[in-house]
């Protein structure tokens, strides 16, 4: 069995249902950590769990909200948690046509100015520069191996 992500007509993911149940487990737990629904719900088929309809526009302020986070904190531990998810998302997002803006990082804005605490993020506006790549370069790998 598998399940279907659509937006509309299309259906944008169409993973196994390991995959994605586990997905939408975390899906929310971020909910509830960024305070913003995600856009997902319930599909055409009322009482189907299996198939999910992402709303563009929702999805849209959850997903930029979510790369801001992940983006700009300095925790290790919380960045090794999330990416994964925040990459599934934004590849996700792409796919429905999503335009997905990565933050400024902090070489961009101001440079690299040697160590500073990993626990404290820092410029709120800006983020490093190996997080926003690592998560850029993971959402584009996933894209590849998320069947449709």
């Amino acid at each position: 069995m598998s399940m279907y992500f659509d937006a509309g007509d299309e259906t944008l993911w169409n993973p196994p249902n390991g995959a994605g149940r586990l997905f939408l487990r975390q899906l929310e737990l971020f909910e509830a950590e960024l305070k913003l629904p995600s856009g997902i719900g319930q599909g055409k088929y009322w009482g189907d769990p299996d198939t999910l309809e992402v709303e563009p526009a929702a999805f849209a302020e959850f997903t930029h909200a979510l790369v801001a986070w992940h983006c700009r904190t300095g925790h290790p531990v919380i960045l090794a948690l999330s990416e994964g998810f925040a990459a599934t998302a934004v590849a996700l997002a792409r796919r429905a046509g999503i335009e997905v803006e990565l933050p400024e990082s902090e070489a961009d804005h101001i440079g690299d100015h040697g160590r500073r605490d990993m626990q404290v993020p820092g410029n709120p506006r800006t983020a490093s520069p190996a997080v926003v790549t690592a998560l850029d370069t993971r959402a584009r790998e996933l894209d590849r191996s998320m069947a449709r």
